[in-house]
This record gives C-alpha cells, sequence and structure tokens, in this order.
C-alpha cells in the first residue's frame, strides 16, 4: 500500500491509518471527499511510533475497517499478509528505539527560588513563548505548522497556583527532540546556546539527570554522537525532521 500524502483523524489503536482515493475526473490520489467518485481506493496504516509497533490487534481492527468499509462501498479489499506486516513493523520499531533522541538539560537554580512569572520573563528574552500546555514554554520552529524547536518545561501545579507569584521553582527542563526537528537548522546549537543563557540569566546550574553539572566536554559528547545519529536517520530515508521521521518519533 502506498502512503497517501494526505492525513486524517483514523486511528487502528495507537496508530493513524490513512485513505485516499483515485479521483475518477481528474485521475489523482486525494483524500476521501463526500461527493466525489473515485476508481479505486487505497490505505496504509503507521507500522510504528512511540507507543511500540503495530501488533496484531491493531493490524486486525485496521483490516476490519477497511473490509467493512469495502463493503459499503461495494468494492473488494487486497490486504497484505498480517504476520508479515507486524514483522516489518516490529523491525522498524526496534530501529526508532534505537535512533530515538529526546535530549534534556536541567536548569537548577543557586540560590534564590523563581516564581512562574520570573521564568517566563526570563526566557521570552530568548524567544520562549507560553505553550499549549501549563508549566511549558516552546521556542517556535521557523518552520511554519512544525514542532517547536525546544520546549523548556516546570512544574505545572506552580502554573495553575491560585496565586503563582508565590510559587517557588528550583528546576526547569530544557530539551530538544531530536527526530522531529531538520538538521539543517542546527537544534543542538540552539539547545546548548539557550541552556547556557538561561542558566546565566536565572542564576542556574546545568545538570543532567543523574544530578551531575555538564561540562563543555560533556556537550561536545552529544554532539559527536547526535552526528552519528543524523546519519543513520539518513540512510533509513528518516532524515530529522521530514514528515516521515515526525510520523514515526510521534
Amino acid at each position: 500500500m502506498r502512503p497517501p500524502p494526505r492525513s486524517s483523524t483514523r486511528r487502528a489503536g495507537s496508530k493513524p491509518f490513512l485513505l485516499e482515493g483515485l479521483n475518477a475526473e481528474s485521475g489523482e490520489w486525494e483524500a476521501v471527499a463526500a461527493g466525489r467518485r473515485y476508481g479505486e481506493l487505497q490505505a496504509a496504516v503507521q507500522l510504528a511510533n512511540r507507543s511500540g509497533a503495530l501488533n496484531e490487534i491493531e493490524y486486525s481492527e485496521f483490516a476490519q475497517m477497511m473490509q467493512s468499509f469495502a463493503e459499503n462501498a461495494g468494492a473488494m479489499t487486497e490486504l497484505p499478509d498480517m504476520l508479515e506486516v507486524t514483522a516489518r513493523a516490529k523491525e522498524l520499531d526496534g530501529f526508532a528505539s534505537e535512533h530515538d533522541a529526546q535530549l534534556t538539560v536541567t536548569l537548577r537554580a543557586n540560590g534564590v527560588a523563581w516564581s512562574p512569572g520570573y521564568l517566563q520573563q526570563m526566557a521570552a528574552r530568548h524567544g520562549f513563548v507560553p505553550g499549549a500546555v501549563s508549566g511549558r514554554l516552546v521556542l517556535p520552529s521557523s518552520e511554519q505548522h512544525a514542532p517547536p524547536l525546544l520546549m523548556l518545561t516546570f512544574d505545572a501545579r506552580a502554573a495553575l497556583s491560585d496565586e503563582p507569584e508565590l510559587a517557588a521553582l528550583r528546576e526547569a527542563m530544557l530539551s530538544l527532540d531530536v527526530p522531529q526537528t531538520p538538521e539543517a537548522v542546527e537544534p543542538f546549537a540552539a539547545w546548548q546556546q539557550a541552556a547556557h543563557q538561561l542558566a546565566d540569566d536565572m542564576g542556574a546550574t546545568l545538570v543532567d539527570d543523574q544530578g551531575h553539572a555538564v561540562t563543555l566536554h560533556a556537550f561536545n559528547a552529544i554532539g559527536h554522537e547526535l552526528g552519528q545519529m543524523y546519519r543513520a536517520l539518513e540512510a533509513r530515508d528518516l532524515s530529522a525532521g521530514s514528515a516521515t521521521a515526525r510520523r514515526l518519533f510521534s
């Protein structure tokens, strides 16, 4: 099945699937819409995402929906073998698990704790804006409709407090979702620069998930490993920031 170029909200378990038709007038494949005539229909289900590989239950759900749709449309279905599909899904999921990377560094207050308002004010100096969820600030991508370049998160309870100006924050986490952002925009450099600038502005120390200070040597080592991961993704036609990578690592 060739993946359709346009998306929909349909899902089989935790996996989205796409449906399109061959327009009888234009001869072009397009998202299925009411009031149009199609000579053929085709569907594709996502083999893997961050929820895991497409399993037999999800594939069966997808197959049943396609069979029902075909019967209602007076058509016949041709579905690939379930075991072959789920085997491909497991292989892809294994690759994704080995090449997924979400870089995080924690900013830990050296002295006085921060209020949510103060943290937002400092982050705004570097282009961060409030996210869709409380306790989250994002650095928007220059690409329209793309995921944010960076994310700064803190305790949402402080943001939702009745008196947020009295809430005390001692940590915030700066993260970069590597597969979601093109290498060409240099997201690693942006992540590293933002981390140092925010730490300087707010009087914070950069620490890893073990509580150890993150040194320049540590940043350089991360950058080297990141370059290897970019090459591995490219070799699999899953370049970071591409539509396929964003679907897989979602």
